[in-house]
């Protein structure tokens, strides 16, 4: 744990920030000097440890709760966050759920929830503390999507729409905004082993799991939630002050590996070129 000053004073809403990525990015921004207002949509436990945390190194700290199925409580959550704080200087948002489910088993209940979750709710969270920025000088905004926002996996259709959705919007809203002193920016991370694998999967086992990466991920194992986090961090502090509507993969090199190449680490026995290329 680093202890810092890059973002000093500032104040930031976290979203989804009881577990995981989200706690660990509200636990960094602290450590950075920030004030922050934590959410959780359910269970309060992990948000109410966060805060105690937070607080125990001289921030400002509360935690609300929101169910982002519903669109009014994601802007209340906004509200209360410039309430506490006097105003949002950087919203990380974070919070989201996942979903795989056969394409056709896929039900119109099931769409909307993610939609809601993922995108509406993000969506006019967004545009009630942009509000907020704009009366101040601006802030910045970091979005969470994924890189199934950018690459294929089976069963994973309506989540991989909903982050590509955040990856578009990302890129339209900070043209929009940039000029008013709002950056806008995302994440896509790759594999980062997090609460809800224990619960989706049956039989997890983080041993397994370390093989697994070490095979099928190029850097050889997978993400940890303070590389996300500082990621996070940095998109929302002044050394990012030019970077504008990019979203940042952070996955040790999954989407850069053509998934036609059976074995990245020897060296191929295929030859093309062979004929019309010199030397080969």
């Amino acid at each position: 744990m680093t202890i810092g000053s890059k973002l000093l004073g500032k104040r930031v809403l976290v979203t989804g920030s009881g577990t995981g990525i989200g706690r660990e990015i509200a636990l960094e921004f602290a450590r950075q000097g920030a004030d922050v207002v934590v959410h959780y949509a359910h269970e309060d436990k992990g948000a109410r440890l966060a805060v105690e945390e937070i607080r125990a190194m001289g921030r400002r700290c509360e935690a609300f709760r929101a169910d982002f199925n519903r669109v009014e409580e994601a802007v209340q959550l906004g509200g209360q966050a410039v309430e506490f704080l006097g105003g949002i200087d950087c919203l990380v948002n974070n919070s989201g759920i996942s979903f795989n489910q056969p394409f056709l088993e896929v039900t119109p209940e099931q769409f909307d929830c993610l939609y809601h979750v993922n995108v509406r709710a993000q969506y006019f969270l967004t545009q009630r503390i942009a509000r907020d920025m704009l009366t101040h000088g601006g802030g910045a905004v970091c979005n969470i999507a994924s890189i199934h926002g950018l690459s294929g996996a089976p069963e994973h259709s309506v989540y991989a729409a909903t982050k590509g959705a955040i990856i578009a919007g990302t890129r339209s809203l900070a043209v929009e905004l940039a000029h008013k002193g709002i950056r806008v920016n995302a994440i896509a991370p790759g594999w980062v082993t997090v609460e809800n694998y224990f619960k989706a999967i049956p039989g997890f086992d983080e041993g397994e799991a370390r093989k697994t990466a070490a095979e099928k991920i190029p850097l050889g194992r997978s993400g940890e939630k303070n590389e996300i986090a500082q990621l996070a961090m940095f998109l929302c502090s002044e050394d990012a002050a030019f970077i504008i509507g990019q979203t940042i993969v952070a996955d040790g090199g999954t989407t850069a590996l053509m998934s036609l190449i059976s074995d990245f680490r020897n060296p191929s026995n295929a030859k093309f070129g062979s004929g019309y290329v010199p030397g080969v």
